[in-house]
């Protein structure tokens, strides 16, 4: 009987361990793919109206690859770490890379006043599809490229919106 009582316990523990590893093994690998490969992410609040809705249920796909390659252009959409707050990501549009000429309204909900800067080597330059709502590199300057989070390249969600950006 004792016997028996063992060969259950080396049994049971046998198979924790195998689904632990398994488990571990499966959480790595989302690891690695959220960190180096894709992601998904929500696009909430109204800065980049029209090209997502302001309902906030957005959702899209990030390509982490592009940025370690500087494979990302004028006119992308980029996730990027916020400058203001570490904490936040914010999606706007490229508008520079550095050393670009960049021409932008400095308010253009009071004025029709204009200012160009030359993008920082390192830096980008990004703003909101919709200017008048939009806290972007108007008012934080060119963001450095170390704050570039990924690349957004599919709309996975409304539905309606399935399909490439």
């Amino acid at each position: 009987m004792v016997l028996r009582n063992s060969e259950l316990w080396r049994f049971f523990i046998k198979e924790a361990s195998n689904t632990s590893m398994a488990v571990l093994k499966f959480f790595c690998f989302l690891h690695v793919t959220r960190t180096y490969v894709l992601d998904v992410a929500s696009i909430p609040g109204a800065s980049m109206l029209p090209t997502f809705n302001i309902t906030g249920n957005n959702v899209v796909l990030v390509d982490r690859i592009s940025p370690r390659f500087s494979n990302i252009a004028t006119g992308d959409v980029v996730i990027v770490w916020s400058p203001e707050n570490p904490r936040k990501v914010i999606t706007k549009r490229l508008l520079g890379v550095e050393n670009d000429r960049v021409t932008y309204l400095v308010d253009p909900k009071h004025s029709d006043e204009s200012n160009t800067v030359v993008v920082p080597k390192g830096h980008l330059w990004v703003q909101g599809d919709n200017i008048y709502e939009s806290r972007d590199s108007r008012n934080f300057g060119p963001v450095p490229y170390g704050l570039l989070y990924g690349k957004v390249f599919w709309k996975i969600w409304p539905m309606k919106d399935f399909g490439p950006l």
